[in-house]
């Protein structure tokens, strides 16, 4: 890993490097996609078949083969060991207790002239939910994408997830079932985020597409947004770790290790206020190491992107944190609350050295659909709110209309809209 020190005259510099990510669209992936989808659009169910047995492998006939049931589900469910179906309903529960505390309801308040204002919220119609099926299984991807659709009181819940091969993963279509899935087609890539958007004969077009994939499904996304919403086009995963030295440091190595696992262009930083800590921390990964099976991975993951900073103190390291704006940031410190006040931007904040960034990923209940690439500036994690949209409400009384009426006759004319000014003015008694 880098070794960063905030007295480093380069260090601003050296972190800006650190964090840069290329963002940009690549032209030939966009090519590829814009034809895909537009392949999709033209063709439907044919191309889908098509693009399926092309890049998953599969020998599909028909777009039956692509499709599971509600009684499918069911049954992948009651495959699994006891243990596996407990820990799934666990976390559904935990996610959908949270996400019931997000859950916006209307409302309505009167003017003193008896007019009526407010806001009626209603849940989205459809939506699909996108889940890897790549170089794992993300049964927890499926809870966190559903669950708060769910919550939200959208009708259908459909998912999309790649079988390479044709392979089924159990674990994954019994979370689609616990977590209330209407319906899952064994699809990936850009053509399942172009099937959704823009439908097919068999595959509804919905109103919005959540989850993560490739940078093919990224490229799909923003393709298609505007046809329907997005949650976000998510970027490398991303841990920082603000740490004073009172948690092992065997912790603070695993939970560095649980975000670099994930990808070689993942991202895991540690800042420290004591390099003899930052060291220990070292020292704990070099030993740990030995023990991952996706050890490949995680070297290549720090080797790119990690870093261990020296900061002078907490109220520096917060700082930072606000400008690295991560993913997942944990608070491994005394105190945790009062620290996590100083945050302004980040996606998930775990308070204290019990809390492991990987409770967050699968059942504490909080999302873990969160903004990376230093979005968390300016967005938040997914929630019930996403699946929700507002409505304003607006009844004017008969004197409402009469104080209304000359405020907006006046600006209608201002802006030389003169049917504005008058549908305005033809409600007005003198």
């Amino acid at each position: 890993m880098k070794k960063l020190n905030t007295q480093s005259p380069d260090f601003q510099a050296e972190l800006k490097a650190l964090l840069a990510f290329e963002t940009a669209q690549n032209p030939e992936i966009d090519r590829i996609v814009a034809d895909i989808c537009a392949d999709v659009q033209k063709r439907g169910d044919a191309a889908l078949i098509e693009y399926t047995n092309r890049f998953d492998g599969t020998s599909a006939q028909t777009i039956d083969d692509l499709i599971l049931t509600q009684d499918d589900l069911q049954s992948a469910f009651e495959r699994l060991p006891e243990n596996i179906q407990t820990a799934l309903k666990t976390a559904a529960r935990r996610v959908e207790s949270y996400h019931k505390h997000q859950k916006m309801e209307s409302w309505t308040y009167e003017d003193e002239d008896g007019t009526l204002l407010g806001q009626q919220i209603t849940p989205l119609d459809r939506v699909g939910i996108y889940v890897p099926g790549g170089k794992a299984a993300y049964p927890s991807s499926v809870i966190m994408n559903a669950m708060p659709a769910h919550v939200a009181g959208v009708k259908e819940i459909i998912m999309v997830v790649p079988t390479p091969k044709g392979e089924r993963n159990d674990i994954v279509l019994a979370a689609a079932f616990v977590a209330g899935v209407t319906k899952v087609f064994t699809v990936g890539g850009a053509q399942a985020v172009a099937a959704l958007a823009y439908g097919t004969e068999s595959v509804p077009q919905v109103d919005k597409i959540t989850g993560p994939g490739n940078a093919f499904v990224a490229a799909a996304k923003r393709r298609v947004f505007g046809v329907v919403g997005i949650d976000m086009v998510a970027g490398p995963s991303e841990i920082l770790v603000i740490a004073d030295g009172t948690t092992p440091a065997d912790w603070v190595a695993m939970d560095l290790f649980s975000q670099a696992e994930h990808d070689e262009i993942a991202q895991a930083i540690l800042i420290g206020t004591s390099q003899a800590y930052l060291d220990e921390v070292q020292t704990a990964m070099n030993r740990l190491i030995e023990t991952m099976p996706r050890r490949a991975i995680i070297e290549a993951s720090l080797g790119n992107r990690g870093a261990m900073i020296l900061a002078k103190d907490l109220d520096e390291a917060c700082e930072i944190a606000n400008y690295i704006s991560p993913e997942h940031l944990e608070l491994s410190v005394e105190n945790p609350q009062e620290w996590a006040k100083k945050i302004r931007h980040a996606g998930a904040i775990f308070m204290g050295r019990y809390t492991s960034e990987s409770l967050g990923d699968y059942c504490a209940g909080p999302n873990h659909v969160l903004p990376t690439s230093r979005t968390a500036r300016f967005s938040s994690p997914l929630g019930t709110y996403d699946f929700q949209k507002r409505s304003s409400l607006i009844q004017v009384s008969e004197q409402g209309a009469q104080k209304l009426g000359k405020t907006a006759s006046v600006l209608a004319h201002g802006e030389s809209l003169t049917a504005h000014a008058r549908a305005a003015e033809f409600r007005l008694k003198d």
